[in-house]
């Protein structure tokens, strides 16, 4: 599939082991070829939570980084899901780096 620009990834935190952890966007300048991986569990309200990063690029250079803020799909991206049943995975708020991390009771 392909990501529009003007598209943002979180490409890091502004400064490494600082907290609290400020993210770093990076704005997407042109159309993108993309390939990514992500998850979906449940929050502690059992709400699902999707965390997918991609990887994106562009004649000979290429981008890595978190979808939350906001990718414009280019005519067509495909995704193909895969169910694990019978697991207790979830998404729990962490106190020590604000993040919901994936959590196996």
């Amino acid at each position: 599939g392909g990501i529009d620009k003007d598209s943002k990834l979180i490409v890091g935190p502004e400064k490494s082991r600082v907290k609290p952890v400020v993210p770093l966007d990076l704005i997407i300048d042109d159309v993108h070829e993309i390939a990514g991986t992500g998850t979906i569990f449940p929050d502690n309200a059992g709400n699902p939570v999707l965390h997918m990063h991609i990887s994106c690029g562009r004649k000979n250079q290429s981008k890595t980084g978190c979808i939350r803020n906001g990718v414009v799909v280019w005519h067509v991206v495909e995704v193909v899901i895969f169910e694990l049943t019978h697991n207790d995975a979830k998404r729990l708020p962490d106190s020590e780096t604000g993040f919901e991390l994936l959590t196996m009771e």
